[in-house]
């Protein structure tokens, strides 16, 4: 499974590895969870996937961002839909 541990089937928790590419820091975005290394919110990468967008579009369109991070903006959007609240680094 791409980035998850545990669990059975697509249900199962984020990997360290995966959820070290979501930061938040005060000082960027008024603290928003974005994808390391940019300033690009995970809301704005959900959007874009809700929007119907690939994470190859969404690549082309922000050049920063990777597709493992848009991979890991999905993931932690559906950990918060499941409401598996987990701490953040800082960058």
């Amino acid at each position: 499974m791409l980035g998850l541990v545990g669990g059975h089937g697509h249900t199962e928790r984020m990997s360290p590895d995966r959820l070290g590419l979501i930061t938040t820091n005060p000082a960027v975005l008024s603290g928003q969870a974005v994808i390391a290394g940019t300033r690009v919110p995970v809301s704005v990468v959900l959007d874009c996937l809700a929007a119907g967008m690939s994470a190859e579009q969404i690549v082309a369109e922000y050049p920063t961002l990777t597709s493992e991070g848009v991979q890991a903006a999905a993931a932690y959007g559906a950990l918060l839909a499941r409401e598996e609240l987990v701490p953040l680094s800082r960058e």
